[in-house]
């Protein structure tokens, strides 16, 4: 083919796509959640879902896909077709996973294109009622005095590296027990079946309330707007922290006009009352931010991740 013939293919190509972005969408949107129904992540995925799906003019089906930490649902959205039709809830979890697991099935950066950054919050330092610690330094003091003795629940890449963290930086030994989600994990705090756990503030304050787990900190440099009274871990414990974020991110190869459909789509569903009115009873603060500063933010976290991880030589695999 001669060098016009190549000029005029390309711009018959891209008109072609010119075209079907701005019939996009013309069926439903697959929301791959890759944790479990009642995590933090589903539920922010909920919140939005019916103002999402009607600012795109389609339906917004929620497919959970739980499982390895979120790698599971996170791999299937990084070979799923670029074409709008599958987003990924992202969270901090998959920016952990990247240096936490040798082979994680996806690479956060190189995988996917950022969309927007829909929320950022907490974990929650708990612990059963029957645990004799009513603080951090209590809590530091009694796992130094017990090491290994004391079991934490761990649920996911991120919730396994807070408590991994404080063990690092406290100088404590816990030992480990890993559930599948956010709700099993308080369930099994709850029953006592383990002692601390990090959940997602939002997640557990409910049971904080009632009596049936005991509060000792938030896991974010500052405290929580919903939770003023409960100090950071850093009030303890210098320069901890571990920050909860949700976004997000489609296949890498979506065209711009596709990713500002999804972004409009976005801002306008956090921009509604309904919406607000869910966030302002959890810890949540919504975002909307750009794609590209929601990309800042993801490489800048795995950054940090990979820094941690390599110090302290935690490592799955």
């Amino acid at each position: 083919m001669n060098r016009s013939g190549w000029i005029f293919l390309t711009v018959a190509l891209a008109g072609t796509a010119s075209v079907h972005a701005q019939q996009y969408p013309t069926r439903a949107v697959r929301f791959i959640m890759p944790f479990a129904a009642g995590s933090n992540s589903d539920s922010i995925a909920r919140y939005i879902q019916p103002q999402f799906a009607a600012a795109l003019g389609q339906p917004v089906v929620i497919d959970n896909r739980p499982g390895a930490a979120g790698n599971l649902g996170t791999e299937v959205a990084a070979k799923s077709p670029p074409d709008g039709y599958t987003v990924l809830m992202g969270t901090v979890a998959q920016s952990v996973s990247m240096s936490l697991y040798s082979k994680p099935g996806y690479d956060l950066i190189r995988d996917f294109a950022p969309v927007c950054l829909l929320a950022a919050g907490s974990y929650l330092m708990v612990v059963h009622p029957s645990l004799p610690a009513k603080s951090v330094k209590e809590f530091i003091a009694l796992a130094k005095k017990r090491p290994g003795d004391i079991n934490v629940a761990t649920a996911g890449a991120t919730l396994r590296l807070a408590a991994k963290l404080l063990d690092s930086m406290a100088g404590t030994r816990m030992t480990e027990i890993s559930y599948k989600s956010s709700p099993q994990l308080v369930t099994a705090l709850v029953s006592g079946e383990s002692s601390v756990g990090f959940p997602p503030t939002s997640v557990a304050l409910p049971q904080v309330k009632s009596g049936k787990l005991r509060a000792l900190a938030v896991t974010s440099s500052k405290r929580s707007a919903i939770a003023p009274d409960i100090p950071s871990v850093a009030e303890s414990v210098p320069d901890y922290e571990v920050t909860a974020w949700y976004g997000l991110l489609v296949p890498t190869g979506t065209t711009m006009e596709i990713i500002a459909r999804l972004h409009s789509a976005a801002i306008t569903a956090l921009g509604q009352r309904e919406v607000k009115e869910r966030f302002a009873t959890t810890d949540l603060e919504p975002a909307g931010s750009t794609p590209e500063q929601f990309g800042a933010l993801i490489r800048t976290d795995v950054a940090k991740w990979a820094k941690v991880i390599k110090e302290s030589g935690m490592r799955v695999d």
